[in-house]
């Protein structure tokens, strides 16, 4: 239930478990790199009255976003931080390669992400929940203050969340995705002890073939609450959460706003915005 639901064409199928690259099909069927640059513009342009030119993406993966930033506006930069070397070849070669100068204004960092890098940001982001790797207050708040001293005065920290009253609950949820394959949420297991989750991505494709557990989360369930008190903890002068609208038929519309209040519901995906 938490990953966000993407608009997919129908396309004819061209994948099967042997001929296809999991990253390929995370970036098809979970990122939308899109989407996130114009939130994060418009919060920091309300903010600020101009467009964020920086930003520092933590847990970058692929480098997905940093790319797809860049290619935004000529004079933008990115910053992309990742534990893993292997991820981050893999987006240098499929996602950064074709972009104009892509090593004067993309730098990629293979370390932890409570490590600071160079330079101030406008904008710092942790999307897809990776930040829930963090499974106790003192390593959050590591976290939270690291980002936070990167990023510029006036500039903010975007995370997002997941939530509802389902997103607890043993299930699976598929979902058909571009080139014939079908992409599979499976929320695994939780521990209402510690709030500690296992979830799954799988992919199966029309030929029958499966690649079960393409990616494996170990995380820590984290409130929204939680969260707001420990950017606040941090030093972040406030954070507000952005709820997304509904439709008349109960679908989110890909656009959030600022919310104070608001009906629980089976499974929703929501933005935290910390400001400087």
């Amino acid at each position: 239930m938490a990953q966000r639901k993407k608009k997919t064409k129908k396309s004819k199928p061209r994948y099967s478990a042997k001929t296809a690259d999991k990253h390929e099909l995370y970036q098809l069927s979970v990122q939308d790199p899109e989407s996130e640059i114009q939130f994060v513009t418009r919060v920091f342009q309300k903010l600020n009255g101009k467009k964020p030119m920086s930003i520092r993406e933590d847990f970058c993966g692929t480098a997905f976003l940093c790319g797809e930033w860049i290619k935004s506006h000529k004079d933008r930069t990115a910053s992309g931080i990742d534990f893993d070397q292997a991820t981050l070849d893999w987006g240098t070669e499929h996602n950064l390669k074709a972009i104009d100068e892509p090593g004067s204004r993309i730098k990629l960092y293979s370390q932890d992400v409570r490590k600071k890098v160079p330079g101030k940001f406008d904008v710092g982001v942790g999307m897809n929940f990776s930040y829930w790797t963090f499974r106790n207050r003192p390593d959050m708040l590591a976290y939270f203050k690291c980002s936070r001293s990167t990023i510029k005065p006036g500039g903010i920290f975007v995370l997002d969340a997941y939530g509802g009253y389902e997103s607890i609950q043993p299930m699976e949820e598929p979902r058909r995705i571009t080139g014939g394959a079908t992409y599979v949420w499976d929320q695994d297991s939780f521990n209402p002890i510690d709030n500690s989750v296992v979830n799954h991505i799988h992919f199966e494709f029309r030929d029958g073939t499966k690649m079960r557990k393409a990616f494996t989360y170990e995380w820590r369930f984290w409130s929204l609450l939680e969260i707001q008190e420990l950017l606040a903890e941090a030093g972040f002068k406030k954070s507000t959460v952005y709820w997304e609208d509904a439709d008349d038929d109960g679908e989110g519309t890909g656009v959030f706003r600022p919310r104070k209040k608001v009906e629980n519901e089976a499974a929703w995906v929501a933005y935290i915005v910390a400001e400087n």
